[in-house]
């Protein structure tokens, strides 16, 4: 199935647009998981199992994975989801970026090795660096545009002759020329609501992955209200730490499926207003 296809039966299967971040800092783990060599592991999965009825992605940083020499569980968690929950779409946050056979391999490591639905990207070296991910027909590649922090500005906001900021080119970039095989996506910050408003009012029904609430601040409703599209769907807004970390005694499992259920109910209490 191709991954604009999964995500939409996620969508409707789930009746959420919640996306669960997986950022495993082993320093906040539970006492129980401390000090075991599968921790990151056990961790993830155990977080995977709990929010997968709340969520319609899953999201792993593989920096948290990589600093820790932990490739190979990342690995064997991304083989876990696909045999456990196969219907939930594993997005590898990776914001990769650069040209020819490089990213051929980092193409390869998204898609073979990790077995991703879909990756994120960096569109600074223009199209030819997309271009390596785009031959996999089939997976999402969803290209940086807007993003969360508060120095995306710095660049982001930099505009052309016409006074067009490059967030806005790189979204009419994506929608109109690079999107070859119809698979691609946007990120954009839940931070900045009025430009997830414009990026929106640019690409029609493109999905968009939108990080920032939780930790980051940023506010729901007017996500939602700028993000959605026309069927009220159209969105990953990801949450990672305040689901991951809800709690930190022996009951940190049930504290994050509570507060994945939480978030879920709180975007769908929007997503009709």
């Amino acid at each position: 199935m191709i991954f604009t296809q999964k995500l939409e039966c996620a969508w409707s299967s789930s009746g959420s647009l919640l996306t669960v971040g997986l950022d495993p800092d082993t320093k906040r783990f539970p006492a129980e998981l401390q000090g075991r060599p599968d921790a990151i592991f056990e961790f993830c999965r155990s977080i995977v199992d709990v929010t997968a009825p709340y969520a319609c992605a899953v999201k792993p940083q593989i920096a948290y994975f990589s600093a820790h020499r932990a490739e190979d569980q990342l690995e064997e968690l991304c083989a876990y989801i696909l045999a456990h929950h196969p219907d939930l779409p594993v997005i590898l946050d990776a914001k990769r970026g650069d040209i020819g056979s490089t990213a051929e391999q980092y193409a390869r490591e998204a898609f073979e090795r990790y077995q991703a639905d879909a990756v994120t990207v960096n569109p600074y070296m223009g199209f030819d660096s997309l271009q390596p991910y785009l031959e996999w027909k089939s997976k999402g590649v969803i290209v940086l545009c807007r993003t969360s922090n508060a120095g995306g500005s710095d660049l982001q906001f930099l505009e052309d002759a016409e006074g067009t900021p490059l967030y806005l080119k790189v979204a009419s970039l994506v929608a109109e020329r690079w999107n070859t095989n119809g698979q691609c996506g946007l990120v954009v910050g839940a931070t900045f609501p009025d430009e997830i408003a414009k990026v929106r009012a640019r690409v029609g029904s493109m999905p968009l992955l939108i990080p920032g609430i939780g930790a980051q601040g940023g506010d729901i409703s007017a996500t939602v209200r700028a993000g959605r599209d026309a069927g009220g769907n159209g969105m990953m807004i990801n949450s990672s730490r305040a689901i991951l970390y809800a709690g930190s005694g022996d009951d940190w499992r049930e504290a994050a499926a509570l507060a994945a259920r939480a978030t879920r109910d709180a975007i769908n209490a929007e997503r009709g207003g």
